[in-house]
């Protein structure tokens, strides 16, 4: 029997959960995404438990600064229509991918594919949602032809890339340094410094969470094994903080007070600081470290760890899309109801990218294998030792 606050699982449930989560986490903060916790708490009257309406009720096709995106409702947002674009990449190269693979599948499917776009309630081609950040790849990649490894370098540097790397983690399930290598690769195409970092150690962290046995802290200690320079630090800062606290609402203002330092968007999140989003070994993306610090918070608690990055406000949508997906790594159950309306309002079929990867996975697992007995037996050839053994 796996122990209480251990992650429990197989393959395709850590992946389904994973994913759901990732979706339903970014459906719940979308509508508030942007503002403060007290805001929040005088727009809605209290915290949000739940799936709620647009900031702006109907008048969300034209009240800026968020029209004319229909958020909430259960509406994803671009976090989860690029994390499904990349599993739809990983189905086409059914192999580990690169920042290659990012110039030749990923640009085409942003550009060439039309799809529902639920923010928009209409269907339009990806590329017609996506942040300026992510736009940058079709700019730098289809029209500029930059070296896809370098294609990152002079994006602004946020969580563009960190947002949808859970994929790359739950091909490399229990194995957060070939996620951390895998996701570096990739996300060199769309970002840099510590944006591309973050990506590495999100990857890394839902590869950890699919460990057997895994837990919260088990998936924080793996992700500061591999973290670097000013990610590292504010993960280590905002986690020890978090572990003093066992309900999120007392952890609001103590995590955004432990990430402060290593933030470079400054207190107001509409208006960032001139130094925001440059590169820097010293700073952070405040995204990660506050899903890692809701996960610790909840003790991997789905809803607890999610509702928590929602009423955290600022980047809630990203953050509770990070903190859902570790949660559902680590084999906690997404609410039912909060997936079904999610998947009916944003008309997707969330199970079915799950079904999809999983079957990738094990395909590559099979052909990492496979190659590394080949590795072994001319290992053992060149230094006349027996090739392991089974």
């Amino acid at each position: 029997m796996t122990p209480k606050g251990e992650g429990s699982g197989t393959l395709g449930e850590r992946i389904t959960g994973a994913l759901v989560g990732a979706a339903v986490g970014d459906a719940l903060g979308g509508p508030v995404e942007g503002y403060t916790p007290e805001q929040i708490v005088e727009r809605h009257g209290g915290r949000i438990h739940g799936i709620v309406g647009p900031w702006n009720g109907d008048a969300w096709r034209t009240a800026r600064p968020i029209a004319p995106y229909h958020k909430g409702d259960g509406h994803v947002t671009d976090d989860t229509l690029m994390t499904h674009a990349l599993v739809r990449v990983y189905a086409t190269v059914r192999d580990h991918l690169d920042a290659y693979a990012v110039a030749e599948h990923l640009v085409p499917d942003l550009m060439t594919g039309p799809r529902w776009i639920p923010e928009l309630e209409a269907e339009a081609i990806p590329l017609q949602r996506i942040f300026l950040a992510e736009k940058w790849l079709v700019a730098r990649l289809h029209y500029g032809h930059v070296d896809p490894r370098e294609a990152g370098t002079g994006n602004i540097v946020n969580c563009g890339a960190a947002m949808y790397m859970a994929p790359v983690g739950l091909v490399n399930a229990a194995d957060p340094a070939g996620a951390y290598a895998e996701a570096l690769d990739i996300a060199g195409a769309h970002q840099s410094s510590y944006g591309r970092e973050a990506a590495g150690v999100f990857a890394a962290g839902v590869a950890a969470a699919c460990a057997p046995g895994a837990s919260p802290d088990s998936v924080v200690a793996a992700c500061l094994s591999l973290a670097k320079d000013g990610t590292r630090s504010a993960i280590e800062a905002v986690c020890e903080v978090a572990a003093r606290h066992t309900d999120f609402e007392s952890a609001l203002i103590p995590l955004r007070e432990a990430v402060t330092p290593y933030d470079t968007v400054g207190p107001d999140y509409r208006s960032p600081s001139l130094a925001a989003r440059r590169p820097s070994r010293l700073h952070a993306i405040e995204e990660l470290p506050v899903a890692l610090g809701m996960l610790v918070v909840s003790g991997g608690d789905y809803r607890h760890a999610v509702l928590g990055s929602v009423n955290y406000g600022r980047d809630c949508d990203s953050i509770a899309t990070m903190s859902g997906a570790l949660a559902g790594a680590l084999g906690r159950e997404v609410p039912h109801d909060w997936a079904k309306t999610v998947a009916e309002s944003s008309r997707l079929d969330l199970h079915a990218p799950a079904a999809t990867l999983t079957g990738v996975a094990r395909e590559i697992f099979a052909r990492d294998v496979s190659r590394r007995r080949a590795h072994e037996s001319a290992y053992a050839e060149l230094t006349g030792t027996p090739p392991c053994s089974d």
